[in-house]
């Protein structure tokens, strides 16, 4: 019986390989919006971020997700990415 592929992401802070499912998606759209994308699904540039509190906290001090999308990320993001987390 064949074994089903998992699909494997990089979270832009720790470098991890993790599941897809294991991993927040980030998209910048093509009217250049920042979405959270919790179906994986919505057009634009991804990035991946690993569902952690200290990773989101890190991206948002960094400011990696701003390089990552090339668009200035606005802090109502992050607060939807820690309540995402958090539930």
């Amino acid at each position: 019986m064949k074994t089903k592929k998992i699909p494997m992401r990089n979270c832009i802070v720790t470098k991890e390989k993790l599941p897809k499912f294991d991993l927040i998606r980030i998209v910048r759209t093509p009217d250049l919006e920042v979405k959270v994308d919790v179906t994986g699904k919505l057009n634009g540039k991804g990035a991946y971020l690993k569902k952690d509190i200290k990773v989101i906290e890190k991206a948002q001090k960094s400011k990696i997700l701003n390089r990552a999308l090339d668009l200035e990320i606005p802090d109502s993001v992050f607060d939807e990415l820690k309540n995402i987390v958090n539930d």
